[in-house]
């Protein structure tokens, strides 16, 4: 068979070419488009340099080392915008990180104790790491201090190497958190205008081609901006005007974001007076301006234009208020729960989940079998290996196939660079403006993808260990070859031999999703209250249903992009799955804007045909648990029902769907 593949050229005459690399690789080679972050690449340099100047300064250089590696970790964690979730991001790992140093250095040169406990650190932190995001860091930080400890020579008595790393780590705080006085809530309205710009950004698109994402957009956009402002608010509520008028501002969008899909079935495009209406509620938000009247909006005909001319006008009117009601302010997701219940359900939830004891599992195997290796052949310097496990096994990291064969080419990279410094730079005061910029270039290449930051983080790990080690040039051919190991004991113990890592969730995913659409109908068409309290109570609970629905489409969109970074035949059957993707967000669409028209005028469908909708509804759920992939094998019939019924579009949407996900029977 040739190696080499035809393309054809407009004079008719083949040109060959090498055969080009794999497109899951291709993918995660190339950088992303997200802007360097220069605030943090500045504070990164700062906060890795310094301790070494101090260490010396004080002529304890494997102090000053110590502290850098320290604030390593808090460079690697802060990744928030809000600074009271970057206090959390830096600080709560931190703990668990001086834990796992303290743990790694009572075990340093004990052989299969240290194996032992190696092990077990590496099923407590892959269980923690299933909780959250500041979990996960945590869990990871836990692991990779605890390899350091057991696999270096660290300063005595053993509570020293916790200290200076913390130190490092609070040090990254401490600047972080300079900023805090002059910005103060500056993230979280940023957040709040970027949803208003996202939702003009989707009118102005509604009745195109470019709808869907810009409908994407929004969500993710408000999404951040309740996480912001609801995850840490729950001690605050009410005693905040500032949070209080930005959750207000926030809510109030909902409506808007509801009507949108209305006006984009209607197909028509919208006059441009509306989204520039939004965009300048965005500019009020960010700059705190009040007091201006209601911008002239176009006269409204049908129930869509009435539903978004009335929620626009009270959205304008809300944000340009002076002081709204604290007591009149509800959380549209809900409240949280305080941190003790919120830690007491995570905890919970972790025990009794099967997926953190698999993942904690894998994780474990390839620890211990990390350690059992250089416990039985000599490998100089080997925590290597297992601090490779550790980064290339983290499942919300994205793929682990992929991310092994991008950390080999990530650390191969930044090897070059180590040896560069190593060879030519003299160890001593060159290594403070040596550390200054490779400490800065972290952020800046972590945002352009895996292969960067880990081509990033190898030369300042290099330096700061051979500052302990005092190896030099010897260090970079061994940490390749370590590598090397990593990478292959995780695509073996934790990967080939877990059949889960051969298939996608994204059909058992999208198959409960479908099933809370068909709750999500029910509540929006059922039997409502007759009270007026009822009646909030039941637009409450639609409102959240609708919000979680597009948050558990939000998780099934970030599981297909990592499913595509898989090697075939996963990546190409995670391909298959994205129209039905697509479909079910056009479901959930039409549904809202069925619901908003009916608030506004528009007759209300019967019971009989919502019965049918949910029916189906449940029935493509099943379908798609049942399929491997979807096949588009023949049109599925219409649902029966009237063409000039709200629920009309819903049902054109579910046999586009049906169609979709028919079941492959071959």
């Amino acid at each position: 068979m040739s190696t080499e593949r035809t393309e054809h050229i407009p004079s008719g005459r083949p040109r060959h070419r090498p055969l080009a690399p794999p497109a899951w690789l291709l993918k995660g080679l190339r950088p992303s488009a997200a802007p360097i972050p220069w605030a943090a690449a500045a504070r990164a340099g700062i906060a890795m340099a310094a301790p070494l100047a101090v260490g010396f300064a004080l002529n304890e250089p494997e102090y000053g080392a110590l502290v850098s590696m320290g604030a390593l970790s808090g460079v690697i964690g802060d990744t928030a915008d809000a600074y009271r979730m970057r206090v959390l991001n830096i600080a709560v790992p931190q703990l668990f990180g001086a834990v796992g140093v303290a743990l790694g250095t009572l075990v340093y040169g004990h052989g299969w104790l240290a194996v032992g406990a190696l092990t077990l650190i590496a099923l407590v932190s892959g269980m923690i790491s299933s909780i959250g995001t500041v979990a996960s860091v945590s869990g990871l930080l836990l692991l990779l201090n605890a390899v350091v400890g057991a696999g270096l020579p660290l300063p005595q008595p053993w509570w020293t190497a916790p200290l200076l790393l913390s130190a490092g780590g609070l040090f990254v705080l401490l600047l972080t958190l300079l900023g805090w006085p002059l910005r103060g809530r500056q993230p979280e309205r940023v957040a709040v205008a970027a949803t208003y710009r996202a939702l003009a950004d989707a009118l102005e698109a509604a009745g195109g081609p470019d709808y869907d994402d810009r409908r994407r957009q929004v969500t993710h956009a408000l999404n951040q901006a309740y996480d912001l402002i609801l995850g840490r608010r729950a001690r605050v509520h009410g005693r905040s005007p500032s949070l209080v008028r930005m959750l207000a501002q926030l809510n109030v969008v909902i409506p808007l974001v509801e009507a949108a899909p209305a006006m984009h079935l209607r197909g028509a495009v919208l006059p441009p007076e509306i989204p520039a209406a939004v965009r300048d509620l965005a500019q009020a938000v960010e700059e705190g301006r009040t007091g201006e009247p209601v911008p002239d909006l176009p006269a409204p005909h049908t129930p869509a234009e009435r539903a978004l001319d009335a929620a626009l006008r009270h959205a304008a009117a809300l944000v340009h208020a002076p002081d709204p009601d604290p007591h009149n302010i509800d959380d549209r997701l809900g409240r949280p729960a305080t941190l003790t219940v919120r830690a007491r359900r995570a905890v919970r939830d972790m025990m009794l989940s099967s997926a953190s004891w698999r993942y904690g599992l894998r994780l474990a195997l390839c620890i211990g079998l990390a350690q059992t290796l250089v416990s039985v052949v000599p490998v100089e310097r080997s925590y290597w290996i297992a601090l490779t496990v550790t980064f290339v096994l983290k499942p919300d990291f994205g793929s682990v196939f992929s991310r092994a064969v991008l950390r080999a080419v990530g650390t191969a990279a930044g090897l070059v660079v180590a040896a560069a410094v190593l060879a030519e730079v003299p160890r001593g005061w060159w290594d403070v403006p040596v550390m200054v910029v490779l400490g800065a270039l972290i952020p800046a290449f972590s945002a352009k993808g895996y292969a960067f930051q880990t081509a990033a983080i190898t030369p300042v790990i290099l330096l700061l260990s051979d500052l302990l080690n005092h190896q030099g040039f010897d260090l970079v051919w061994p940490r390749l070859l370590d590598s090397l190991i990593g990478c292959a004991i995780t695509l073996v113990a934790g990967y080939l031999l877990w059949p889960e890592s051969w298939h996608t969730r994204i059909g058992d995913r999208l198959a409960d999703t479908v099933d809370d659409v068909a709750r999500y109908v029910e509540r929006a068409f059922g039997t409502h209250p007759d009270t007026e309290a009822g009646r909030q109570a039941a637009r409450t609970a639609r409102l959240q249903a609708r919000r979680r629905i597009y948050r558990e489409m939000s998780g099934v969109r970030n599981e297909f992009q990592r499913a595509l970074t898989e090697p075939p035949p996963t990546g190409a059957r995670a391909a298959a799955w994205w129209p039905l993707v697509v479909a079910v967000e056009r479901i959930v669409d039409a549904t809202t804007a069925a619901r908003v028209r009916v608030n506004h005028g528009a007759e209300a469908p019967g019971g009989e045909e919502v019965a049918v909708v949910i029916a189906d509804l449940r029935a493509l759920a099943e379908g798609v648990r049942r399929a491997r992939t979807p096949t588009q094998l023949r049109p599925a019939a219409l649902p029966p029902g009237d063409e000039a019924s709200v629920l009309a579009p819903v049902r054109h949407e579910l046999a586009a769907a049906r169609a979709i996900a028919a079941d492959d029977d071959h």
